[in-house]
């Protein structure tokens, strides 16, 4: 059983569902390195409607129909492994070309 401390760190990365690096989405990417970096958990959201840097509305309204909806990764666990995880998110970031957003602020765990 891993064991982490009360005090951690909650990462969040914002992309759209349509971000890729070759023909896999970024959020399995990210979420599949963080499984074999050993973090403690991270899961994807998607959300229902959003706009980022370019200011473009995306939803999931009937009307409007956007493919690319927008993502948001949790990851959490210590500083640290929070801290060296960061460079593999921006550097997919730059291989894909893409844009996204990440946050980091700090989480105190509960029961894990």
């Amino acid at each position: 059983m891993m064991k982490i401390n009360s005090e951690a760190k909650l990462l969040r990365v914002f992309i759209g569902e349509t971000d890729k690096l070759g023909s896999v989405p970024l959020y399995e990417q990210i979420i599949i390195q963080a499984k074999k970096t050993g973090i403690a958990g991270a899961t994807a959201y998607k959300g229902i409607m959003g706009y980022g840097g370019n200011s473009r509305i995306h939803t999931s309204k009937i009307l409007a129909m956007s493919e690319d909806l927008p993502l948001v990764i949790e990851i959490v666990d210590s500083s640290e492994k929070i801290n060296e995880f960061i460079p593999f998110v921006k550097d997919l970031f730059k291989q894909a070309k893409c844009g996204g957003l990440i946050t980091l602020e700090k989480a105190e765990i509960i029961q894990f």
